[in-house]
């Protein structure tokens, strides 16, 4: 069980058979966002909104295939809760709402909303479907990743032979390459373990990261997240690998393929929007520093 998290309970932590809508978490210092001091970062707001959708809406037989957010507002660095709600409740599909919330009363702050679609699983059709052979597939993780205490994330970058050339030097991947990413999601609660859905949020929040990142840093922060799953990944690392990135005129569209240790389960897609007041230059802060101190 890992000391790493985004949030604590504010209270005592409730019954694991009561419902999560309603209590409150307490943000730590890994939901501490980079764009401004006192807000929180992207992957916190979608690890707790999929935490609740998850607890409270997910049943035997069906499966988490798509997990979409809209980030209304800046969260700030106070207590926040989530209150779902089941939209739908099919036999094949069912569709529950997360708001991820913070205030009270009259000055409750709506800052996110997520849609979490679960699947009924049963077989795939008959019939051949074209789809990418393991020759065709780039993606490999680092093969040094043998220690189970590194927390640190790996970015990856074109090593010029058609590979990956994998280092845990963020400062060195500050350019206008195609990027990689193997990372470990952090609890989204203290004294719990992150599910495989948990992870694959947190993680595919990281879209933004790797496609948005450029030669002068960060500058695109985006506005909402989707990530479609066609199983659930396994292991704790999670592989983002940039798909495609447009932008124009201060919006941006990125696309990543997810992967675990089997290989690809998933895809993510951001919007992003100019950001660039803030912008975030990653040769000049230590992200190791939270991990070190904790």
């Amino acid at each position: 069980m890992s000391q790493f998290a985004f949030f604590e309970h504010e209270s005592a932590a409730p019954d694991s058979s009561a419902p999560t809508s309603g209590h409150r978490f307490v943000p730590t210092v890994f939901a501490q966002s980079l764009w401004a001091e006192g807000t929180l970062n992207g992957p916190a707001v979608c690890a707790l909104a999929a935490r609740s959708a998850e607890s409270d809406f997910l049943i035997s037989g069906f499966r988490p295939a798509r997990f979409t957010i809209d980030l209304f507002k800046v969260a700030r660095d106070v207590p926040t809760a989530t209150r779902g709600r089941l939209v739908r409740d099919g036999g094949r599909i069912k569709v529950a709402e997360v708001d991820v919330v913070q205030g009270d009363g009259d000055a409750e702050v709506l800052v996110a909303r997520s849609t979490t679609v679960f699947v009924k699983e049963s077989a795939n059709p008959p019939g051949e479907r074209w789809t990418r052979t393991d020759e065709e597939i780039e993606f490999r993780p680092p093969v040094s990743d043998v220690d189970p205490e590194n927390h640190f994330p790996w970015y990856g970058a074109p090593d010029g032979d058609g590979g990956i050339a994998w280092s845990q030097d963020m400062k060195s991947h500050q350019d206008g390459r195609r990027k990689w990413l193997w990372t470990r999601a952090v609890s989204t609660v203290v004294g719990e373990v992150p599910t495989p859905f948990q992870r694959a949020a947190i993680s595919g929040e990281s879209t933004s990261l790797v496609c948005n990142w450029g030669s002068a840093g960060i500058a695109f922060i985006n506005c909402d997240l989707t990530v479609a799953l066609t199983r659930l990944p396994v292991g704790q690392r999670i592989g983002v690998e940039a798909a495609s990135h447009l932008e124009v005129d201060g919006i941006s569209t990125s696309t990543t393929n997810l992967y675990d240790s089997n290989g690809q389960f998933g895809v993510g897609i951001v919007t992003g929007v100019d950001n660039s007041a803030a912008t975030i230059d990653f040769t000049t802060i230590d992200t190791t520093q939270k991990y070190t101190e904790a």
